[in-house]
């Protein structure tokens, strides 16, 4: 094998909707020799986990990963080389090609965007960036200019940011509260005219400022946060510094008791239920049918997923996504950042930034 033939193997998307893989299990060093198929590292997500293979013969190079690190996709990882002396580059340039935090892409779209050269930090945020659409947007030239419609300048007008699923069921949401004028959708991954659902899309995040010198005051939050929390904490903070108000929106079939304190922007959907004296911060979703008891408190911009249930006095911390179906047992804390993956069961608290992998009993 020549000098020139060494491979960078780079960390995999696993899942479209997390854009980052917790090491767990790192069999290789610097300087260990690997034959074909050989495990290089074992990875983990939210719902599954994963052997990361070697698919050539060499030497370990390059390698500065440790074992308990979240890894963006894309990265590279390590370097397969011809020489056990091989030296990996100072500076890994190649690691510009990491996923930014909170893209969802799929493995076709990813490498498509780079065989063009596309920037993935130009991808736009919310929606999952198929093939296609990276395609489109290869060939596409340029964008329309938005227009601010009438409906804007009406007094109890709303925007909403995020065409995606989840900006589906925010509007969905926002026509059973009822009181409001939808004046459109705010959406980077979609062009000025295109529709989700009914509600016509005006433009991207450049729109912002000029629905608010219209009148339109107030916005919705429909970025659902499933790739990364920060992406939707990031919206919160474009919002707030255009200076929208943040309404507060309760489906007619949620049950939500008097002494609960529910926060700015905070989305409670069809038949969920908070229980009396819970505490909910801003941005929180309660989804549909999620159950949060007695006590409870959920620090801003925990996104609770369908069917999640949280007994009596538990605490969620800041951007803690709790998947669907997850039981929390009493009184357990659920750290900052942390991702509870679907169906699990907690019965102990969980650290800021922990990952309880979908089905897992925790402690296991």
């Amino acid at each position: 094998m020549a000098e020139a033939t060494a491979k960078a193997v780079h960390v995999p998307l696993i899942n479209p909707n997390e854009t980052e893989a917790r090491l767990i299990g790192l069999p290789v060093s610097n300087g260990v020799k690997v034959t074909k198929g050989d495990t290089l590292a074992t990875l983990e997500t939210t719902k599954s986990t994963f052997e990361l293979l070697a698919d050539a013969e060499g030497y370990v190079a390059g390698l500065q990963a440790k074992q308990g690190d979240m890894l963006p996709a894309g990265q590279i990882f390590l370097y397969i080389a011809p020489r056990k002396d091989w030296q990996a580059p100072q500076k890994q340039s190649e690691t510009s090609t990491a996923v930014p935090d909170g893209l969802r892409i799929t493995q076709p779209a990813l490498l498509l965007a780079q065989k063009h050269g596309i920037a993935l930090a130009s991808l736009p945020v919310g929606p999952i960036i198929t093939e296609d659409h990276v395609a489109k947007l290869a060939a596409k030239s340029g964008q329309a200019a938005f227009a601010i419609p009438d409906a804007a300048s009406q007094p109890n007008s709303v925007v909403i940011y995020g065409g995606g699923g989840h900006g589906k069921a925010v509007i969905d949401l926002l026509r059973a509260v009822g009181g409001y004028t939808l004046a459109g959708v705010v959406d980077d991954s979609r062009q000025p005219g295109d529709r989700v659902l009914d509600a016509s899309v005006i433009g991207g995040e450049g729109a912002l400022a000029a629905l608010h010198a219209a009148g339109c005051t107030r916005a919705l939050n429909a970025v659902g946060g499933i790739g990364a929390m920060s992406t939707r904490i990031a919206v919160f903070d474009r919002l707030e510094a255009a200076g929208f108000e943040l309404p507060t929106l309760v489906h007619p079939s949620a049950v939500v008791e008097p002494s609960a304190q529910l926060g700015p922007g905070v989305q409670v959907f069809p038949h969920a239920y908070i229980g009396s004296d819970a505490r909910i911060g801003k941005g929180v979703i309660i989804n549909t049918g999620a159950i949060v008891s007695h006590d409870c408190v959920l620090e801003d911009y925990a996104n609770l997923a369908p069917g999640s249930i949280l007994a009596g006095g538990v605490q969620v911390g800041r951007g803690t996504l709790i998947g669907m179906g997850v039981t929390i047992n009493l009184n357990v804390r659920i750290g900052s950042m942390a991702r509870i993956g679907n169906s699990a069961t907690v019965k102990d608290s969980v650290p800021d930034n922990g990952v309880v992998r979908a089905g897992a009993i925790w402690p296991s």
